[in-house]
């Protein structure tokens, strides 16, 4: 048998393999939600669009948090992804109403 002489190449400041792949997959589809939410032909379509971003902007953080063994991410992941709820209702009451109270 061969043994190792120090960390595994596809370490990379504390992630594995798997997860430098989630958080490349994360990056990718953000990037192209951002792309179709410019591009929505409707304003429903481009606040979905965005509400679908600061989602994946949600994961990618609880990832990076997983990775970097920092439970306090966690915590800043949930803070934006209520933020991001309750933006989205704001913005979608607004585009309607024309006014929000």
């Amino acid at each position: 048998m061969i043994a190792a002489a120090g960390p595994s190449p596809f370490v990379a400041f504390g992630a594995d393999l798997p997860m430098m792949a989630a958080c490349t997959v994360m990056v990718l589809a953000t990037a192209l939600i951002v792309v179709r939410a410019i591009k929505g032909p409707t304003a429903y379509d481009r606040i979905m669009g965005m509400n679908s971003a600061g989602t994946c902007a949600v994961i990618i953080v609880a990832l990076i948090g997983f990775a970097t063994r920092r439970p306090d991410f966690l915590d800043l992941a949930l803070t934006y992804a209520i933020l991001n709820f309750l933006a989205t209702i704001a913005i979608l009451k607004f585009v309607k109403y024309k006014r929000l109270g």
